[in-house]
């Protein structure tokens, strides 16, 4: 596919033609077929297929492997370090696995799961190698809950959609062994009190973890939605840290050391560290604070007079989000959102709001509070605490502009 730009996510390659890529005038999809005798083969599907009656002719049979609507083309937006899940395309709160937001440090390792290994050693009794068959055989837990990126927040053009804002964060169902188990395999010495967390990737990500977030709710998972990791996200085995910023949830885990100190790793140091008030710099800011963002109506759709059902999603890593609050009159009054069940913890959770529009131009927006009580700021009282314009944990409240035209935008004001 055509390069993206950096910035701003705009397709800036040259303009491909549907009916040029997939293959002549007369064609508007492939898809996969199986044949009668097993094999598997690409099929054209025409325009005249996809627009005529489908129930004059018959369609594909069964395949190996399920497909997108070819009318359906959600993509995740790259850069040359991540890609951005499309918060505004989904439904509910899962992230399709192939949607799933991606931030490397050394791009995807190919890792043969036969040949993968896991070390534990350090402060230990007894220092353990796990294959991943060891962990499988370890009884198993699945919990759905979200990733985010600290550095999920963008807000510098009002020509943005909710996934160029923040969409470094997704959600998926993860199953795998919990990490306690493993410490009471390999007998952790009661005075550890942090551990290493070493990946297998080129960047060989590493960070330092506080010994009890690994023995409260930390996995190792092997799977995502029902299936495998996908490499992505981590193939074979991923560390998967609840509530806690995405580097910490280490992909390819390679080596775990315990320690009785932090390890001052170059992703602990030189970076995922931010200004506060005062001009010192705040180191191991783990958790990620409440947060919500409106995923409809917001750039780029348009939207008409009447009844509009505002919808969103909003997530706390300090627990379960309690409340949503909705502002259809740019922050004035605020009024209670509808959230969607399961509420779980440390979790996406979808909220809506019917709204009569009237048809003037407004401002609308949304914050989130989470069971702490805490309150999802704006951007002007978060510089308040900050002192500071930019870096990680950001996540002031998003606003967006509707035009009397029905068309909405991020606030012009957004950083201000």
């Amino acid at each position: 596919m055509s390069e993206q730009d950096n910035k701003g996510g705009k397709y800036s390659g040259p303009r491909i033609k549907r009916r040029a890529l997939l293959g002549g005038a007369a064609t508007a999809a492939i898809v996969l077929v199986q044949t009668t005798f097993g094999k598997v083969m690409q099929k054209a599907i025409t325009e005249t297929e996809l627009t005529g009656d489908p129930t004059k002719k018959l369609g594909p049979p069964p395949g190996i492997v399920g497909t997108r609507s070819p009318f359906e083309k959600p993509v995740k937006l790259p850069s040359d370090t991540s890609s951005r899940t499309p918060l505004q395309d989904l439904f509910g709160t899962i992230t399709p696995s192939d949607l799933h937001y991606e931030r490397h440090h050394g791009g995807v390792p190919l890792i043969d799961p036969e040949k993968y290994e896991l070390l534990i050693h350090g402060m230990v009794k007894k220092p353990m190698i796990f294959t991943l068959r060891d962990l499988k055989r370890f009884p198993s837990v699945s919990r759905i809950m979200f990733l985010e990126c600290s550095g999920n927040f963008r807000g510098n053009k009002e020509t943005l959609s909710p996934q160029e804002v923040c969409g470094l964060t997704s959600q998926s169902e993860w199953t795998g062994v919990m990490l306690s188990t493993l410490f009471r395999e390999v007998g952790i010495d009661p005075k550890a009190s942090w551990f290493l967390a070493e990946g297998s990737d080129a960047a060989v990500m590493t960070r330092s973890i506080p010994i009890q977030k690994g023995w409260d709710d930390t996995m190792v998972a092997y799977a995502q939605n029902g299936e495998a990791i996908r490499p992505e996200q981590g193939y074979p085995a991923r560390l998967v840290l609840p509530g806690w910023e995405g580097n910490t949830s280490v992909k390819w885990i390679r080596r775990i050391e315990i320690s009785d100190k932090p390890f001052m790793t170059r992703e602990e140091t030189s970076k995922y560290t931010e200004p506060v008030a005062g001009g010192k710099i705040r180191q191991f800011s783990f958790v990620m604070d409440a947060r919500s963002i409106i995923t409809y109506p917001a750039y780029p759709a348009r939207v008409e007079k009447g009844w509009i059902e505002i919808r969103g999603i909003a997530w706390s890593g300090r627990g379960k989000i309690i409340k949503v609050e909705v502002s259809t009159n740019a922050g004035k009054t605020w009024s209670e959102a509808l959230l969607q069940s399961p509420v779980l913890d440390k979790a996406h959770t979808a909220f809506r709001f019917l709204w009569n529009w009237n048809g003037e131009e407004t401002e609308i927006m949304s914050r989130a509070i989470d069971e702490t009580g805490y309150i999802q700021p704006s951007y002007k009282d978060l510089l308040t605490v900050r002192g500071g314009t930019g870096g990680y944990h950001f996540n002031s409240v998003t606003r967006w502009v509707i035009q009397r035209s029905g068309e909405v935008y991020l606030h012009p004001d957004s950083k201000k």
